[in-house]
């Protein structure tokens, strides 16, 4: 019998510190190495102020007055922002973020499936509704196959005292991959399923004080029949989706997601608005490769996403902006950065100039003044302290952006184009990221957005695949997913006479209508940081979590590598 529905009790997530996030340590390693670093006590907790959380609704198109009396149909942001427990809730920064309890405490799931690196049982228990947490099946997926790992000691421990959770280990056949990817999958009592793609940890910290984003389908209801037929649609549609998505859980073989894969086949995803980018371990052949009669993964499937996406005409230069938590080693070369991963991003489907690019990666400096300070720290990686590492940093300097962007150094543009660029601000300046995103801006102002990327891969070859090798094949060594939307996905009926825009949303989820009204269509994205960017200074480096930070942060703590 099914239970009634009843609403949702909130309540503020853990106050544990970040664990380490790296893709940099062997699959065997418990991923933990930055919390052995010493840091020293604060003299005096500050009093943290809490605030409150304004959820936003499913998103649904809003209709509003437009000029010639045509109507602007206004969609809000696919994906939303985490909660960020210690900012003030005068500030304002926390509308239409998501907690994770808004996701688990529906007593509706019966079912639910969790992918992770991290993942604190404990604490994921605690965020289904108490009525029903001991009956909702939960299945957790990992990767820590080394029996004596603490990340494995610890999850066996804790699945152990729950009847009704199951550890499953992914397959792991590279020793530097990881099992990276953060997906939940629910399954519901009123025969309703969701995917929910998101970039956070399964443990306390990374939903309290660190910048996440999720993503969430829409509750996708059971087909018709089974006999139903959804064919198969191109990029950005639900059954494309839904191919690439079991293709994925395919990848970890038929004992472990088959029961899963089963149920997912039932349903009917043609809702979804979304193109599925992801990577498993893997090696293929790039003569091999078609993506009309299998899933791609790494950056060949990147390459083909984006080159399918079409562009609005637009005079400038589009500017990529890459905004990651992790770089790891790319070589001594821009090789890899440019002629592999900068060319799948490039890609076009009709001539444009070559767009510029930017990479945000935080400053020590941004770290120590972040809400967590050198806490923060743990899950924000790039080593620059070997001479191979220096020589990598050296070609990636010119690219480098600040995640806060309030330093003393001047903004990115001239003095001309910044006075007609209005600060923008994202209100997560002090919440230090975790999130990943890759976005296309259509021109320098940074006004409008050609298509938006959040996942869970960093700047890695372990992540995206390395260069073809000698033996024509590509490399994918980690598990990764994410989503790429754009705004012509929100086009219905004659894509071809309507003109759509997604605008970055700045403090909430919804766009602003501009003045002219001239958009047929309005998709809003919210932002995670500031604009205009704001580039490294001659002395800034990036954070290195393996170096030593004598210079207190502002909670009074010190880091040593």
């Amino acid at each position: 019998m099914d239970r009634p529905a009843k609403r949702t009790k909130l309540s503020s997530p853990g106050h544990n510190l970040p664990i380490v996030d790296t893709e940099s340590l062997p699959t065997g390693d418990n991923g933990l190495a930055s919390l052995h670093r010493s840091i020293t006590p604060p003299p005096q907790r500050r009093q943290k102020s809490t605030s409150t959380t304004a959820v936003s609704d499913e998103i649904k198109p809003i209709e509003t007055p437009k000029q010639k009396h045509m109507p602007t149909i206004i969609y809000s942001s696919p994906i939303q922002l985490t909660h960020i427990r210690d900012l003030p809730a005068s500030s304002g920064n926390n509308v239409d973020t998501i907690r994770l309890r808004d996701i688990l405490g529906d007593p509706m799931i019966r079912e639910c499936w969790q992918f992770n690196f991290l993942i604190d049982v404990d604490f994921l228990m605690n965020q289904f509704d108490e009525d029903v947490r001991d009956l909702v099946k939960v299945k957790v997926v990992h990767g820590s196959w080394k029996r004596d790992a603490p990340n494995r000691i610890r999850i066996d421990e804790q699945c152990s005292r729950y009847p009704n959770v199951e550890s499953i280990v992914a397959y792991m056949p590279e020793p530097f991959g990881t099992h990276h990817s953060k997906m939940m999958i629910l399954l519901r009592h009123d025969d309703l399923a969701q995917v929910i793609i998101h970039t956070a940890n399964m443990i306390p910290g990374d939903w309290a004080n660190m910048t996440q984003a999720v993503w969430r389908s829409p509750l996708l209801p059971l087909l018709p029949n089974a006999s139903t037929s959804e064919g198969t649609g191109g990029y950005g549609s639900g059954t494309r989706f839904k191919r690439d998505l079991l293709s994925y859980l395919n990848a970890y073989g038929r004992q472990k997601t088959g029961p899963l894969v089963k149920q997912l086949e039932r349903f009917d995803f043609r809702a979804v608005r979304a193109a599925l980018i992801a990577s498993v371990p893997s090696k293929r052949k790039v003569e091999s490769m078609d993506a009309k009669k299998e899933t791609q993964w790494g950056w060949p499937a990147l390459k083909d996403i984006i080159r399918h996406i079409p562009l609005a005409p637009h005079s400038g230069t589009a500017h990529i902006v890459l905004q990651i938590s992790s770089i790891a080693s790319l070589g001594q070369t821009d090789k890899w950065l440019k002629d592999i991963f900068f060319d799948s991003l490039a890609q076009h489907s009709s001539p444009t100039p070559r767009p510029r690019f930017s990479i945000i990666f935080p400053t020590p400096d941004e770290v120590r003044r972040s809400l967590n300070g050198y806490g923060s720290g743990g899950s924000i990686h790039m080593k620059t302290q070997s001479a191979p590492q220096q020589k990598q940093l050296q070609y990636m300097h010119p690219y480098l952006r600040q995640w806060a962007g309030d330093s003393d150094f001047g903004l990115e543009t001239s003095s001309t184009e910044a006075a007609s660029i209005p600060r923008r601000e994202a209100g997560r300046r002090r919440a230090a990221p975790h999130i990943k995103t890759y976005i296309r801006f259509s021109d320098a102002a940074m006004g409008s957005i050609d298509w938006a990327i959040v996942t869970s891969a960093n700047l890695s070859t372990q992540a995206w695949g390395a260069a073809v090798n000698v033996q024509g094949e590509v490399r994918v060594c980690s598990w990764e997913i994410g989503v790429v939307v754009w705004p012509g996905l929100y086009v219905d009926g004659s894509p071809e006479t309507k003109t759509a825009r997604m605008a970055p949303c700045f403090k909430q989820d919804r766009p602003a209508e501009t003045k002219s009204g001239l958009d047929d269509v309005l998709v809003g994205f919210r932002m995670p940081y500031d604009v205009p960017l704001t580039p490294y200074g001659p002395r800034d480096e990036p954070w290195c979590a393996t170096a030593s930070h004598p210079e207190p942060d502002w909670l009074g703590q010190t880091w040593e590598g």
